[in-house]
């Protein structure tokens, strides 16, 4: 666990994910659209990966935990929080006060 929550806080935007999952996939893009250069974890191309989903999904309490997107350090939680976020218009004002976005 602490070592996901180290590199969640690296960056701004962190995105913990496999490479062959389309919601994984669909957050990436929406959050590249959206101008934020996000750290990427693809967990299924790192020789930690699966130690980190295990702490992953004891963190976010589901399985399988990804996508995780982690803003300013901090669980914001999977696609459908985030898409959430987008249409009520608040993942733009949440990526801004993290200095995600300039805009």
């Amino acid at each position: 666990m602490d070592k996901v929550m180290k590199l969640a806080s690296q960056k701004a935007v962190v995105i913990f994910s496999l490479s062959s999952c389309c919601m994984c996939h669909t957050v990436k893009s929406l959050l590249h659209d959206l101008g934020v250069n996000a750290a990427v974890y693809e967990l299924d191309e790192d020789p930690r990966g699966r130690e980190m989903e295990k702490a992953l999904a004891k963190l976010v309490g589901r399985n399988p935990p990804v996508p995780a997107v982690f803003i300013g350090g901090k669980p914001v939680g999977s696609t459908d929080r985030i898409m959430s976020l987008h249409l009520g218009g608040k993942l733009v004002p949440l990526l801004r006060d993290a200095g995600a976005l300039w805009v």
